[in-house]
Formats: C-alpha cells, structure tokens, sequence
C-alpha cells in the first residue's frame, strides 16, 4: 500500500456515529481488494485462453450435429459472458484501489455525502452511498 492510503485513513469521510478508519482496516480492504483483482485478473487470463482454445477448435467441429453445436456454442456465449463479468468486477476492484490512493475512498459518487464505513466494509466496491444507490435501482 503506498504511503498516500496509509497517512489518509482517518482522513477518510464516515457518515456520523461511525468511527473513524483506522489504518488496519484500510489495509486488511486493500488487501483484500488487491487479492480479488489478482484472482480475477488470473481467471481472465484462464477464460480467455480457453475462449481462443474453443475457437480455434472450430475447425474440427464441422462435423457436429446441430446439438452438438448448439451445446457448444452455449458454453462459449456462457464462457464469454462469465469473462465479460469477472472484467467488470476487475474494473470496480481497481476502481476502489483508486480511490483509496487517492483519498476519495468512501465518498459516494453522487451526492459526495460519506457512502459508510459499515456499507464498504460489506461491499469494498460500492461507489453510491445506500439512498443514491436505492434511487439508481428505482429508476
């Protein structure tokens, strides 16, 4: 972690009646949150790999069945989708980390009121304090 996260833990915005961010538990989420993205890239990679494996493999399919394809077809769109997923949840992951190196951890990205210590600790990537993230869903 670099030394702008460690000096800025109890710098970091909470709603009122929370305590402050102490500079283990900013840590222990940056790690965590640092794992998540190193797993996550990892699976990618995998994913990827096996993506291009299975096209390249199309070749050889040509003699398939219409089950047989459609079978295979649905477990790539299903690999596809899985990856497509596991990027996104990378982009947040690293989204986070940001902002805890930037000091802008915990600031809700819509009315710029503190999102809640108890909220990040439960979901480390929430970018939306609960209210704003109600009214996104309603909408």
């Amino acid at each position: 972690m670099t030394s702008v996260a460690r000096s800025g833990a109890a710098a970091l915005p909470v709603r009122q009646g929370e305590r402050r961010w102490t500079e283990a538990e900013l840590a222990k989420l940056h790690d965590q949150l640092a794992a998540e993205a190193a797993e996550l890239r990892a699976d990618i990679g995998k994913a990827e790999s096996d993506i291009a494996d299975r096209l390249s493999d199309a070749v050889a399919d040509a003699g398939d069945d219409q089950a047989d394809v459609g079978a295979k077809t649905y477990e790539r769109e299903h690999e596809l989708a899985l990856t497509h997923n596991a990027r996104e949840l990378l982009a947040q992951n690293e989204r986070a980390l940001a902002r805890i190196e930037s000091g802008t951890y915990g600031v809700c990205e819509s009315c710029g009121e503190p999102i809640g210590k108890a909220r990040l600790q439960a979901f480390p990537r929430a970018t939306l304090c609960v209210a704003c993230k109600q009214r996104e869903e309603r909408r």
